[in-house]
């Protein structure tokens, strides 16, 4: 039975922390009809795969304290608008949250630092503390307010976030400030100390971290931006004969749209008049501007540089190129590596593990610390609270994946998923398809020979016709030049693609086979030596030579050069500096494919592979331990590209090939696989040291709040530090994944 699922993508409000991540995604995929639910913590929103209606979603999410909405349907540049002017709002907010924080809290701390009394010892300081401890309540309230309505929501719905943390830390610092300032008699003297000035340091500086963080985490989404920019909002087009410019929105399929040049391609077409040349550099990395004219395709988002043209529209809106490679990019920037989801199991567990931390370090100090026993066990406590920050580890994965699709994206390469760009960064082996791949994928007819009483025009006229029904790239060369010579091209009929061999099929009455050695083989046509010589001596020149028999008789050859792309040998070179093994696979016959394999300057291939070989061979590798990448560009390589575990399909090539695959090289160029690789690496790299930071911050930091150095060197760490180390840990982790906006791929190796 076939279901009906939807995407539904939400906004999520609320979330203080990497713990909130599991809670949501458990509680939706706990509803009946959700299949998958991933959320982003770094973008705040989840997207659900589900037969449910959004409301149900919605509501699954309310009852665990947050607020949930769905994500705007506007056109990308209005909701990125929107966003824009959403997160400067919140900024401007922090800001002065912060502000009024600090400006309570340090001329506290300057006053304590420089030997102010920050003890009860008389009426008159009662009364003075008694103000400030109402001050710093104000300024809980008014800049504190979203730590404790977000700690109550997780308290009614019997969980804890990291405003639990913030606010039992504060709360408990100011709650004893207030008993001591109102009954004094309760505390043992030297324990009547006030922490007024920690509450509101603590306050001020983790909004200061969250606006510094928000800062830098809108820097992590430039790439999309930078595509979503590409993108026109006015378009010309010709109707009832007048040019007229209207909005993007309202060209519609059929359109005659005119371009002018130094101007944007504004949807997808075929050019109908005109000739010019457009730079496509932003979408594919390809520098050099690509020459269009009658019939060839237009893509959004690409510069007409030096002719006025008119095309048709074939896409538009949602169905651009350039829109779904928006899209892509977005849902792989939501995705989650499967790195990213240890994080996310140990932050469910990280705040309660805090709250029975900071207890049993109270008990411990009331028990058997020295006196003033009563105050160190709330400073501890308190420090213990407010140092714990499970929110670099939540950030610490999806920041690094954020930067590092959009960074391949800028470099014309797009990743599927999360998974697809951690396994990309594990590689050992590199299976590279020959045509299209290596080579052009554009052969040219190079010779034609005659074994028998016909004319080489007759040996390419009946090649020409039976190639016409076949989508092999030797098959448009064998048209191209059949065309060239004016010759016609004949009805056929009994097609049949013989995989990895050639075909057959009748015309003019006679029975045509056209292919390599094995196919004449296979049909019982007579071979003679010489000619095989013959044969083998093109091959080594890296041409591949075509076998024609007419009615089980050999009658001639069509010969076809497939020329190696002129970056392919420096990117194999790239690849095999990154230790990456290089195999070739082909159909191709051994001589040729061993010529292509020596230019190319790879060390291995595999000739006459059949298309299901070609994943058994991926899979022979596999079981050999080598982790496996697939590159490819036509529908025989979907099977393989589906085997390995990673997929890369260039992105000239079918649609089926590019749908088979982890990740898509929008320029033909082997050098954008060198690029992805290297990138994939950088990126997991990157993730590690944050994960690695925020481990170690964690663990080093909370001991040491516990007050574990205190017996050994009388070190006891203050609430207000704990706080700006709590404030910043996000931040450094932030900030570490916007060094890979500075990745170049080239200069890796």
């Amino acid at each position: 039975m076939t279901q009906n699922l939807n995407n539904t993508e939400l906004l999520i409000e609320g979330a203080g922390c990497a713990s909130c991540v599991t809670k949501i995604e458990a509680a939706l995929k706990q509803l009946p009809g959700v299949t998958a639910a991933q959320m982003n913590f770094a973008d705040r929103t989840v997207s659900v795969e589900a037969e449910s209606e959004s409301r149900e979603l919605i509501s699954a999410i309310e009852k665990l304290g947050y607020h949930a909405a769905i994500k705007p349907t506007d056109s990308d540049d209005a909701a990125e608008e929107k966003r824009a002017e959403a997160d400067k709002s919140y900024y401007r907010r922090l800001l002065r949250d912060t502000a009024i924080g600090l400006g309570l809290g340090v001329p506290l701390m300057i006053y304590s630092l420089l030997g102010g009394e920050m003890s009860i010892n008389s009426g008159g300081e009662q009364f003075a503390w008694l103000l400030v401890g109402i001050i710093t309540f104000a300024v809980m309230v008014y800049s504190g307010k979203h730590f404790y309505t977000g700690a109550w929501q997780s308290f009614k719905h019997h969980s804890a976030n990291m405003d639990t943390l913030i606010a039992l830390g504060t709360g408990t610092a100011w709650l004893y400030s207030m008993v001591v300032v109102l009954v004094p008699t309760l505390v043992p003297a030297l324990a009547r100390h006030v922490y007024f000035e920690a509450t509101a340091m603590i306050i001020g500086l983790i909004n200061l971290g969250l606006a510094l963080e928000l800062k830098a985490r809108g820097r992590t989404s430039e790439a999309i931006k930078r595509l979503i920019g590409l993108q026109p909002k006015t378009a010309r087009v010709i109707r009832d004969g007048q040019e007229v410019d209207i909005a993007i929105e309202d060209v519609g399929l059929g359109d005659q749209v005119r371009v002018r040049p130094g101007e944007k391609i504004p949807v997808d077409g075929e050019v109908q008049q005109g000739k010019t040349t457009v730079d496509e550099s932003m979408l594919t990395g390809e520098p050099v501007p690509v020459e269009k004219t009658d019939g060839d395709t237009v893509v959004a988002g690409t510069i007409n540089k030096t002719g006025s043209i008119i095309f048709f529209a074939t896409r538009v809106g949602k169905d651009t190129a350039l829109a779904q490679i928006i899209a892509m990019v977005k849902r792989a920037q939501n995705s989650k590596p499967p790195i990213g989801r240890l994080a996310d199991v140990i932050s469910a567990y990280f705040v309660p593990a805090i709250m029975i931390i900071a207890v049993a370090s109270a008990l411990l100090w009331l028990n058997f610390g020295p006196a003033p026993a009563v105050a160190l066990a709330v400073v501890t406590a308190t420090t213990v609270l407010i140092i714990a920050c499970p929110c670099a580890l939540g950030l610490a994965t999806p920041m690094s994946v954020m930067v590092g699709v959009g960074k391949a994206a800028e470099a014309g390469v797009l990743i599927r998923n999360g998974e697809a760009l951690q396994s990309a960064s594990k590689l050992t082996t590199m299976v590279l398809d020959k045509t299209g791949t290596i080579t052009e994928g554009a052969p040219k007819v190079t010779d034609v020979i005659s074994l028998g009483s016909l004319q080489q025009n007759d040996i390419l006229q009946l090649a020409a016709s039976v190639e016409a029904a076949s989508e092999h790239p030797l098959a448009a060369a064998v048209v191209e030049a059949g065309i060239k010579r004016d010759l016609d091209i004949s009805f056929v009929s009994d097609f049949i693609a013989h995989a990895g061999r050639g075909i057959s099929a009748t015309c003019n009455g006679q029975h045509i086979l056209l292919g390599n050695e094995k196919l004449l083989h296979d049909n019982h046509v007579e071979t003679y030596q010489e000619v095989i010589e013959s044969a083998q001596a093109m091959a080594k020149q890296a041409k591949t030579p075509m076998f024609m028999a007419i009615d089980g008789v050999l009658a001639g050859l069509v010969v076809v050069a497939d020329p190696i792309k002129a970056d392919s040998i420096s990117a194999i070179s790239r690849l095999k500096k990154q230790g990456i093994r290089i195999v070739m696979l082909t159909g191709d016959n051994r001589a040729t494919a061993e010529a292509v394999a020596k230019q190319a300057g790879v060390d291995e291939f595999y000739a006459e592979v059949l298309p299901e070989d070609k994943a058994n061979t991926v899979k022979a590798l596999q079981e050999k331990g080598e982790f496996v990448g697939m590159t490819g560009d036509g529908i025989n390589d979907a099977p393989a590209l589906a085997m390995a575990d990673v997929g890369f399909a260039i992105g000239t090539g079918t649609d089926v090939a590019i749908e088979s695959a982890d990740v898509t090289l929008m320029r033909g160029s082997l050098h954008g696989l060198a690029d992805a690789i290297a990138i994939s690496k950088a990126t997991l790299r990157n993730i590690k040291q944050n994960l690695f930071g925020a481990f170690i911050y964690n663990t080093a930091g909370i001991p040491v709040a516990a007050g574990l150095l205190y017996p050994f060197f009388g070190i006891l760490l203050s609430p207000v530090i704990a706080g700006a180390a709590m404030a910043f840990s996000s931040l450094t982790v932030v900030s570490n994944a916007n060094r890979l906006r500075f990745f170049k791929a080239q200069q890796e190796v």
